[in-house]
């Protein structure tokens, strides 16, 4: 027997139960993953409030960890016991050991610990598909990225400075001005005090910026539309403060023309070649030092109610971690 946290029904962090779950041994083209540490992301808090739908209940909740391999299946040739792997996506990473698709799962770098592999895995990869195939940053162009003191907006503001972009990121409070600053942004703007249509149009002197990177999502619309220049795009990746409403596309034109897409990490790297391709890109910038990595919060795994408290209260900056 194996510990993990189990939701029974959707609901607040209160639901997030501490216990023995039976594991087994892996299937055909599985292996068993012993994790060191688990990533913490707000799509968790989703799958938990129901907003997002799971397969079932019970359910385990969290989509990215690290560790060891201690077991794989019939048909399993990449992997072996004792390497040193990470993964992304699909639910199940709340446990002390779990089973995995193996062609789900890359090899860590020796250059790269555990702990920071759990902490990119889902939050690098996001920020490599946006930044590298949803819009392509280009040297010269200005981006603005919303939430720029979290997770994936630390990791994308570096690694957008590094591209030779002019980088506008928004926090929510004072406190987090610095942190994006030290994290890539050439401007910061405090959308609880300061209106950050006005800020980005006076930055840009009326232009407008190339792209609008948004995780937020109901707080930060229409104003996103707001801030691109015509023929610009809204990319729309997540919505930690609720839904947007519906969009009259009409609006799209009147705004000049503009493009906006919804995307996800799993259709990135449905692919196993995408995949690949993507991790390899990302252990790059991280272990020649483009972009840092701050683990900012640790909790134990039997703690994950807490952790999710403090991430939707918005406590949280950069990465945070589970350790089983």
């Amino acid at each position: 027997m194996t510990r993990a946290i189990q939701i029974d029904q959707p609901g607040g962090a209160n639901v997030l139960k501490w216990r023995e779950v039976e594991v087994g041994g892996p299937g055909k083209g599985e292996v068993r993953i012993r994790h060191h540490a688990i990533g913490l992301n707000f799509i968790d808090v989703y799958f938990r409030a129901g907003l997002y739908k799971t397969p079932g209940l019970p359910f385990v909740p969290g989509s990215e960890g690290a560790g060891e391999i201690v077991a794989a299946g019939r048909g399993v040739k990449e992997f072996k016991p004792g390497d040193r792997v990470a993964y992304a996506g699909g639910l199940g990473a709340y446990a002390e050991e779990r089973n995995m698709a193996a062609d789900r799962v890359v090899k860590i770098p020796r250059d790269v610990s555990y702990e920071t592999a759990a902490a990119i895995m889902l939050k690098g990869l996001t920020a490599r598909y946006l930044l590298r195939r949803t819009y392509r940053v280009k040297a010269g162009e200005t981006i603005l990225f919303h939430a720029a003191a979290g997770g994936v907006g630390q990791i994308a503001c570096q690694w957008a400075h590094a591209l030779g972009a002019t980088v506008i990121g928004t926090v929510g409070g004072k406190a987090k001005v610095g942190l994006a600053k030290a994290n890539g942004c050439h401007h910061v703007i405090d959308y609880k005090t300061q209106d950050f249509v006005e800020r980005v149009k006076k930055i840009t002197k009326g232009a407008g910026v190339d792209v609008v990177f948004d995780g937020v999502g109901k707080d930060t619309y229409p104003g996103s539309l707001d801030c691109l220049r015509p023929l610009g795009m809204w990319v729309l990746f997540g919505q930690s403060s609720g839904p947007v409403p519906p969009v009259d596309l009409g609006i799209l034109a009147a705004k000049g023309s503009l493009f906006v897409t919804r995307p996800t990490l799993a259709t990135y790297v449905a692919k196993r070649e995408d995949l690949l391709r993507s991790a390899r890109e990302l252990f790059r910038v991280v272990g020649n030092g483009t972009v840092k990595v701050a683990i900012n919060q640790r909790y134990a795994l039997k703690d994950a109610a807490k952790a999710h408290q403090d991430l939707e209260a918005r406590k949280t900056t950069g990465a945070s971690l589970l350790i089983p």
